[in-house]
């Protein structure tokens, strides 16, 4: 296949709603009118438990990992710039699916698939500081932005293979997803943010999207 017919692979990829789908095939929920509204782990942890929420988490991050780690020996373009592209075209999908109407989630754990076909270290250590920030704070936005945060560090202080740009990928990377969270910021400043396992806040309005 020629490159450009697998960068529309890579965003149609990432474009799929698993949250969506576990939640209507599965359990008859359509995890838009529950919740927050968000179509992310996060939410489907919260309305329908960890059996959920699991494989929302796994499909998201292999739409970030199969294309990064296999797409350039499909296309034969190992460069770095392939590699990068193909990840952002996926991450690109999930936030922006045209199967929800051009709305989707944050794409944290998409991020993290294609990390972890690029920087496995970097993203070692970008999850030990979500798993610390979440479990100290409760908050799992808080944990996502931090980790996020973290990343640029990461990269630069670890082995990579898109040498050539992962860097700056993973600054701009970081900032896509505050701005993704900026909702959550607001919420966290005034206080209003909900803790993980405290189950749906008062402030959770359907539609609002503020998936991971």
């Amino acid at each position: 296949m020629t490159a450009a017919a697998l960068l529309i692979l890579a965003y149609a990829l990432g474009a799929i709603p698993s949250s969506l789908w576990v939640g209507r095939m599965v359990y008859g929920v359509d995890l838009r009118q529950k919740g927050s509204g968000n179509l992310g782990a996060t939410n489907t942890f919260r309305v329908l438990g960890w059996k959920a929420a699991l494989p929302v988490v796994l499909v998201d991050a292999l739409k970030g990992y199969v294309p990064v780690a296999f797409f350039p020996m499909l296309s034969g373009t190992e460069g770095s710039l392939w590699l990068l592209a193909f990840g952002a075209a996926a991450i690109l999908g999930h936030i922006f699916s045209f199967w929800v109407g051009f709305r989707g989630g944050k794409g944290v754990a998409t991020s993290a698939g294609v990390i972890l076909a690029l920087a496995p270290w970097a993203l070692l250590i970008s999850f030990g500081v979500w798993l610390v920030a979440t479990l100290v704070s409760r908050y799992v936005s808080l944990g996502s932005i931090l980790a996020a945060l973290s990343l640029p560090v990461a990269v630069a202080l670890t082995p990579h293979r898109a040498e050539g740009g992962l860097l700056i990928f993973s600054v701009i990377l970081a900032a896509l997803v505050v701005w993704a969270h900026r909702g959550n910021l607001v919420r966290l400043i005034q206080g209003r943010e909900n803790r993980f396992g405290a189950g749906p806040s008062p402030d959770d309005k359907p539609m609002e999207r503020e998936a991971r």
